[in-house]
Formats: C-alpha cells, structure tokens, sequence
C-alpha cells in the first residue's frame, strides 16, 4: 500500500533578512506543535523587536496542513500575511509559523512591492531551509514487530537493519522477554517486500507483525 505525500516541517528554526527600498524584512520560521505554540513564537519576537513597525504572521498546523492563519499586523488588507501563507502552501510544509517583522525604511513600497517583500522573505527563509537540511520530510510509517527466538536474534536483527537501511523504514529499540522482539516503523509500499525477505531469511519461520500507523518525521 502507498501512502499519500504529507507536507514537510522544519528541523530547526530558520531566519532570513531582506532589504528592499531602506526598509528591512526579517523572516523567523520555526517548527510549531500546535497554535498556542506559534502564539508564544509570535509573542517572542514582538517583545525581541519591539521598536519594529509590523509583525506580519503566517502559520499552517496539521499533519495534512488543514489548518492556516495570518495576519496582516497594521499592513493594507491583503498585502502581507496571506502572500507569506501562500508561500508555506506552495512549498508545501505544515507545523511552522513564519513571521515577518519590518522596519519601515522611509520608501512606501505600495501594495504590490509589500506583497513581492513579504513573500519573497519567506522564501527566501525556505530556501536557507532546503539549502542547510533543517527540512524534514514526512511519512506514514507502520509499526512492525518480530518475534524471533533468542537464537536467531542476533543474525535477524542485523538483517533488518540492513533492510531498513535500503527500504526507508526506521529501527527501533527491541523488546527481550520470551523471545526477541525486534520492531521498526515501515513505508507501507514495502510492507510485501519486508514479508517476502523475512520468509526468505527465515525459511517461511518468520512473518512480521503489523500495529499501527503513524506519522513519523524523517530528514530531507
């Protein structure tokens, strides 16, 4: 089974700053659990620089990204906030808010040139992020246990780990009590190819265990 692409988040928080006709934009992304998160980030950098003119905000929550909010700080309706949204959309990521403070550099830039400044912070900010791996990239990962006895534990588990080294899938801690119990989190587009390589290994002995889903956050 195949798994839908999910949006990317950050690994880390990402600044960019921008300077267009004297004024200057500084572009602040940070990862976010949730809006109270974001809340407090915003919070944090209107008390950093407090002496600035704007605090332009964009945010996408949810695994799926199906949550969003701007605003424009003080801005003309529609020139800062939603352009800076739109970028996170473009590009594709969720759980991060990205806000734009200004200082007014003397030069109106007028609705289109706010508009270009805004949203081209951002990117900007975005492309550092691409540029330096703080992207990380989302899957739907399966939880896979293997029970195996203790005297094949040893050579099982190093086939895994090189299995899951070639098919995307994460290892995790075992669990010894009975038997060994050897588990990972696996892309269900090689949930057949696990099965196939543990029969294979294991002369039909071994089969692996399916639980439950999960969205698990992996480099870029």
């Amino acid at each position: 089974m195949t798994e839908p692409a999910l949006p990317r988040t950050l690994a880390r928080p990402v600044d960019r700053e921008l300077v267009t006709k004297k004024s200057r934009f500084l572009a602040h992304l940070e990862p976010v659990a949730d809006g109270a998160a974001a809340d407090a980030v915003v919070g944090r950098i209107r008390k950093e620089f407090w002496d600035a003119r704007h605090h332009c905000v964009a945010m996408v929550l949810g695994p799926r990204a199906d949550r969003a909010r701007s605003s424009d700080d003080g801005e003309p309706s529609g020139t800062a906030g939603v352009p800076m949204l739109e970028v996170l959309r473009h590009r594709h990521v969720t759980d991060v808010v990205a806000v734009v403070t200004r200082y007014f550099g003397g030069v109106k830039l007028g609705a289109g040139g706010l508009v270009r400044a805004y949203s081209g912070a951002v990117a900007a900010a975005l492309d550092i992020a691409d540029a330096t791996g703080a992207m990380l990239r989302r899957e739907v990962l399966h939880e896979i246990e293997v029970a195996v006895p203790h005297s094949d534990a040893g050579r099982i588990d190093n086939l895994l780990r090189d299995w899951a080294g070639s098919h995307g899938s994460v290892v995790q801690d075992p669990v010894y009590d009975d038997v060994a119990r050897l588990r990972l989190l696996v892309p269900g587009a090689h949930l057949d190819a696990l099965h196939a390589d543990l029969a294979a290994a294991s002369a039909g002995s071994l089969s692996p265990g399916v639980g439950d889903s999960r969205v698990v956050d992996v480099p870029s």
